[in-house]
């Protein structure tokens, strides 16, 4: 399970990456051309941070006539939404621990 979290939030953790995903999610599956354009990227640069994306099974690719379109795979964001959801319920539940314990102590008599 934490092998596949680090792979996953690796791939998210650059900015570029996270950008692409963004995009993608914001306006659905696109070929590399639409997304270098505009941009100051080559289209090997956005090539290669989507096949990271792809390793860590964030995007997946489809040949549409002569293009590659790229998609975001939903799936793996929402593995990427219960880690967090799950990291977060481990840390409300010290939180609460840690506020038990101080209304302990604050209600012992000095």
């Amino acid at each position: 399970m934490f092998a596949e979290a680090a792979d996953l939030f690796s791939a998210l953790g650059d900015e570029t990456r996270l950008r692409l995903v963004a995009r993608l999610s914001q306006d659905g599956p696109q070929s590399i051309h639409a997304l270098t354009t505009g941009t100051a990227m080559s289209r090997q640069a956005v090539r290669k941070h989507l096949r990271v994306l792809d390793d860590a099974g964030l995007a997946r690719s489809e040949r549409r006539g002569r293009e590659m379109v790229w998609a975001v795979r939903a799936e793996r964001m929402a593995d990427a939404q219960q880690y967090l959801a799950q990291i977060s319920a481990e840390w409300d539940a010290r939180v609460d621990r840690l506020r038990a314990l101080l209304d302990e102590e604050a209600e012992r008599p000095v």
